[in-house]
This record gives structure tokens, C-alpha cells and sequence, in this order.
């Protein structure tokens, strides 16, 4: 397959894509991997992984130029990823040797727990965010004792084979970590399906992932599913409104909106809308799109030509608000913001592009009404300077991760994960090697 820069549209490189049997194939190299790496002592696993994070912030340039061609991402967030990649990886290092058990008080003997490694965890990876995404499956899993084969995005597979090839570099041994290029309906299928493979992690759309939980149910494999979102950001009256309408665009047009967190729903209410949509018409237009090579860009393109054409498709007639973009080669669009009826589908679909759609409330029930009027809860935003309201805002909006007056709410070292449609199983935080082990009980009888 001919891997596409979406800046220039220039061939990188020409891919082959993994079949059945390939994965067929990977799948044993891991099994036999298995036993092996179980078997490392957690302070030697920990080094190893800790020797992987170092080999990964020496080559972060080299992975940075890689997502910037392959993903179209700006430079400057590109050597971002490739830093995280990095803390990812030492964040999980420390997680060997504290994969602690319990001691339960029983009569008649002493009940012990072991988080127990699952075996060979498949980790498919969207194209979005491909290097970043790959390690938050990747580094528990292996912090874990697990095997782990990645499946990336045909797309974007460039970071993830570099990485694989880093971690032999680093001294993982042979089959601990593999990446397989494919076609979701064949190699990601396979490995779904495959008997072997006791863990699936999977970020991706909603209707994927729906079919994906429907196989593993087959052999009641273990999924973490991150899916799909069209989280609200809400502007109450009493907020900072200029620092809100600032960073309002970034919510939603970071990575050109590509981001199954995007704040693409910007909930105002009435009685300052006016006021903060003159604020964010200024933030909008000044959003520099443009080559992800230059350090001032924020925005790059979208993915691909059938990407663009979908996302073209929910803008009809004018948009409120448009900014610019470049012209000729790439797949670009601009910034743009809309005002649909809260019915419409750019209001109530997931665009996954940069463009966001603002609509006005009353008060905090109608906001919260509206917030979680849709079948995904992933994340979003409240702004507002009544500590009482941001706590029940919080609490009444079906979501997985929320923001109080920032715009982001992702961090590797807390829990991640959506309501509803958008997932099920947290990702991230101090305890996801729970979601990599099993739990094993032993009653020692004492009489």
C-alpha cells in the first residue's frame, strides 16, 4: 500500500500489508515470546522499558519528521508526541515491581491475590494520533508481562514500524513487541478473532467498535474499547470569557480536529452569547493552518481526499465563520464554526474535523439537557467560576473526562475512558495494568 503525505500528497513509502496468515504467524512468534518475558524479573522488565523510553527520546526527532509526513501534524506537536511516547513508556517503567497483591483475612488459612499476565494483547491503532495512541496499549501491556502485536492504521503505519524496531534496539527480546501493517477487515479482523489473542485494545470509530466487542464475544476475549465522541464544551456566563473563546478553537481544531475528544459542541449561554461569539470570531481566524514543517502552524490537514470529502459534507450553505487554508496540493480545510439547530447532524454527528457548532442555553439544566443529548460521552469542558456548578456540572454530564476551565482533560498518568458509545474499560492512569492482568485468588489453608 502507497503511504500518502496529506500535506503533499507525495508517496513516503509503499507498505505490504499483512494478511490472515501473517497474523496467523506473529501470533505463535508472541506465544513463544510469552513465556519468556512473563518470566523476566519486574525490576529487570522495568529497566528494559525504561532503556526503551531513553532510545525513544534519542530518536524523537527522527519520530517527530515521521508523524509530521505520515500524519501531517505540525512540527512543533509531532516532537510533543514523540516526547510523550517517551514519558508514556517511564511512566508504565515504575508499574513492574508495584503490581502488588492483597492479603484477604479468611477462616481456617490466609487468601492471597496475583495480577497475573493475560498473554498476547492485540493493540489496533487509529491514524490520528498513531505513535502516542500505540503506546498507551503498548507500554502497560508489556509493564504487565504480556506480549503485545500491533495492528496501525494502513494509513499511518510509519511511527509504529520505527518504534518496534527501537524496542529490539533497546533490548526487548524478539516477539515481545511486533507491529503488523493491514487492512482493519483482514489483519485487525484476524487478530480479533484469533483464539490466542485474550486481550483486544482498540481506538477507533463506534461502529467498529461495536463489531469488534460483538467477535470478542465469541471467545469472551477481554476488549478496551476508546471510540468515538462528540463531547460539548460549556460556556456559562460567569466564566472567563476571553480566556474561553481563546482556547475554544484549540478544543476542537487541535490536529485539525482528528481527535475523538474534540469539543466540536460549544454550548454558550444566552445572555452573554452574543458577547463571547464576538470574542471567538478573532481566536477562530487566528488559527494559522498551513505546512506542519513550519514551527508557527497550528493546524495541518486532514487525513486523506475521502476524509476531506466527508468532512466537506456537513458544511452546507454558509458557515457562520470560516478561516482560510492553503490551496492546491494536500487535503485541507479551514476552521469553521457553525450554528445548527441542535437536531442537525453537524450538531449531533461526529465530524472529526475541524469544525465546531455552537448553540445557545438558559440555564444549567438545559445545558446539561443538551450535553448529554447523544449516544457518545468521552469528554469535554465546563468554564464558569462557581466552584458548586463545575462539580455538578461534572457530575451530571455523561462523560469519561472532563475539563473545569481548560480545554484538555488527557493525561497518561489518570484513568481515560468513555461513557456510553464512546468505550468501555479505562485506559491510562496508575491502574491500568489491571486492565493487561488477571486476578488471581489462592485460599492457603492454615488448619
Amino acid at each position: 500500500m502507497k503511504i500518502i503525505n496529506p500535506a503533499t500528497e507525495e508517496v513516503l513509502a509503499d507498505v505490504e500489508l499483512a494478511g490472515a496468515a501473517e497474523v496467523d504467524r506473529a501470533v505463535e512468534r508472541a506465544k513463544k515470546a510469552y513465556a519468556g518475558w512473563r518470566a523476566v524479573a519486574p525490576g529487570d522488565r522495568a529497566r528494559l522499558l525504561r532503556r526503551f523510553a531513553e532510545v525513544v527520546d534519542a530518536h524523537g526527532a527522527e519520530l517527530a519528521e515521521l508523524e509530521l509526513a505520515n500524519a501531517g501534524h505540525p512540527i512543533g506537536s509531532a516532537r510533543w508526541e514523540a516526547g510523550a511516547v517517551r514519558d508514556v513508556l517511564h511512566f508504565y517503567a515504575a508499574a513492574p515491581e508495584r503490581l502488588h497483591g492483597k492479603q484477604i483475612p479468611v477462616p481456617g488459612g490466609v487468601d492471597i491475590t496475583f495480577h497475573e499476565p493475560l498473554g498476547v494483547v492485540g493493540v489496533i491503532v487509529p491514524w490520528n494520533f498513531p505513535m502516542l495512541i500505540m503506546s498507551w496499549g503498548v507500554a502497560p501491556a508489556l509493564a504487565a508481562g504480556n506480549t503485545v502485536i500491533v495492528k496501525p492504521a494502513e494509513w499511518t503505519p510509519l511511527t509504529a514500524l520505527r518504534l518496534a524496531e527501537l524496542a529490539l534496539e533497546a533490548g526487548l527480546p524478539e516477539g515481545v513487541l511486533q507491529v503488523l501493517p493491514g487492512a482493519g477487515e483482514v489483519a485487525g479482523a484476524r487478530l480479533v478473532e484469533h483464539p490466542d489473542v485474550p486481550k483486544i485494545v482498540f481506538t477507533g470509530s463506534t461502529e467498529v467498535g461495536k463489531e469488534i466487542a460483538a467477535k470478542a464475544a465469541r471467545h469472551v476475549k477481554r476488549v478496551t474499547l476508546e471510540l468515538g465522541g462528540k463531547s460539548a464544551n460549556i460556556v456559562f456566563a460567569d466564566a472567563d470569557l476571553d480566556k474561553a473563546a481563546a482556547t475554544a478553537p484549540y478544543a476542537v481544531f487541535d490536529n485539525a480536529g482528528q481527535d475523538c475528544c474534540a469539543r466540536s459542541r460549544l454550548l454558550v449561554q444566552a445572555s452573554v452569547y452574543d458577547e463571547f461569539m464576538a470574542l471567538l470570531a478573532p481566536a477562530v481566524l487566528g488559527v494559522k493552518v498551513g505546512d506542519p514543517r513550519d514551527e508557527a502552524t497550528e493546524m495541518g490537514p486532514l487525513i486523506s481526499a475521502e476524509h476531506l470529502a466527508r468532512v466537506a459534507g456537513f458544511v452546507e450553505g454558509t458557515p457562520y465563520l470560516q478561516g482560510s487554508c492553503p490551496q492546491g496540493k494536500g487535503f485541507w480545510f479551514p476552521p469553521t464554526v457553525l450554528t445548527p439547530e441542535v437536531t442537525d447532524r453537524a450538531f449531533t454527528e461526529e465530524i472529526f474535523g475541524p469544525v465546531v457548532s455552537v448553540a445557545r442555553f438558559e440555564d444549567e439544566a438545559e445545558a446539561v439537557r443538551i450535553a448529554n443529548d447523544t449516544p457518545y460521552g468521552l469528554s469535554g469542558s465546563i468554564w464558569t467560576r462557581n466552584v458548586g456548578r463545575a462539580l455538578r456540572v461534572a457530575r451530571a454530564v455523561e462523560s469519561g473526562a472532563l475539563s473545569v476551565n481548560s480545554h484538555s482533560s488527557v493525561r497518561y498518568w489518570t484513568p481515560f475512558g468513555g461513557f456510553k458509545q464512546s468505550g468501555l474499560g479505562r485506559e491510562l492512569g496508575p491502574d491500568a495494568l489491571a486492565a493487561f492482568t488477571e486476578v488471581k485468588n489462592v485460599f492457603i489453608a492454615t488448619e
